[in-house]
């Protein structure tokens, strides 16, 4: 059993990403400058996958956290994979390409190995990341063309600011639309997906499968971090007895047993924590390796629970989860 962090999966244009990513997400009131000790310590660990997004708020602390384990000698740039997000309010396909070099210009980076459309829906733009109306309404902007603004990651892809661009949070209707756009020149090599034991995505992991597509998943496992989008009275993931007992066997944690899981159904897993401790823990998933009875046990605690539904979004007509899938 290979007991390295750095295993890759292939993606349909020939570029390989690492199976497991560090995230960098953090709800407001965690300092930014948290972000950037637990990027350091992700990395001194074996982290070599770095999910972050214009969203994040932390993207000048991420870069710098990856110069100074550049500079220490601990990783080469070809080393590390570096994920972005194009967020909501910059769906505007001719400012896309200014978007993605003002974030690698933040990150300190030449390019970023992988660029997603954070959310199908499109937000009104302009500087704030959430716009609101008088009345405190998101202000959508129901206008734009998800297909003209994947030709402009296309674009961002030929220019060499980004080596492979996917999609975040697309239901299988809105990848097809993708698929299927005349002229396509890129297919997405990924769409991140909130996906655990709980929510496991199977339905839509075989759709991407069947087009060769990866599935990344994000709140692997479970997630109660953000009180405006997770209902607070969701069950807790990592208590699940399942989880536990199955754990118990390998002498490995539920945290561990959620993670090999999704790595042995082919999903690439992005670990968040900014624990130390767990960080550390998070990465140690390659030492054991569940049997099929174990992963058939775990397949049985789906319950289609999506923590993060975000709610606030439901009244977008791209809004994505009211699909099956």
């Amino acid at each position: 059993m290979a007991s390295k962090s750095d295993v890759r999966l292939l993606m349909n244009d020939g570029n390989t990403i690492p199976v497991i990513g560090f995230g960098t997400y953090a709800p407001e009131y965690v300092p930014a400058a948290d972000s950037e000790k637990a990027a350091k310590i992700a990395i001194d660990v074996g982290f070599r996958h770095i999910d972050g997004a214009h969203l994040y708020f932390n993207e000048k602390e991420i870069g710098r956290a990856i110069q100074e384990k550049i500079a220490d000698g601990t990783i080469k740039r070809q080393d590390l994979f570096y994920t972005g997000k194009l967020w909501s309010t910059f769906h505007v396909p001719e400012l896309i390409q200014s978007h993605v070099k003002q974030s690698l210009q933040t990150l300190q980076l030449d390019y970023m190995d992988l660029y997603l459309i954070h959310w199908p829906f499109s937000l009104k733009s302009g500087g704030e990341f959430m716009p609101v109306d008088e009345n405190g309404k998101i202000i959508f902007d129901t206008n734009v063309d998800l297909c003209a603004i994947w030709e402009a990651l296309e674009q961002c892809k030929d220019a060499g600011l980004v080596k492979s661009i996917g999609v975040s949070n697309f239901n299988r209707r809105q990848l097809e639309l993708i698929l299927n756009k005349p002229g396509l020149k890129y297919k997405p090599v990924c769409n991140q997906v909130e996906c655990h034991p709980y929510l496991n995505q199977s339905k839509l992991l075989k759709f991407c499968k069947s087009n060769d597509i990866l599935l990344a998943g994000y709140s692997v496992l479970g997630s109660h971090r953000h009180k405006d989008w997770v209902d607070q009275t969701s069950p807790v993931l990592l208590e699940d007895p399942v989880l536990a007992a199955i754990g118990k066997q390998y002498n490995k944690s539920p945290a561990q047993v959620a993670l090999r899981y999704q790595i042995q159904r082919g999903v690439i897993v992005i670990a968040k924590s900014y624990n130390p401790e767990r960080i550390k823990e998070n990465i140690k998933v390659f030492d054991f390796e569940l049997s099929s009875e174990d992963m058939k046990l775990i397949d049985g605690i789906n319950r289609n629970l999506r923590y993060v539904a975000i709610p606030v979004f439901a009244d977008h007509p791209q809004y994505p989860f009211k699909d099956e899938y």
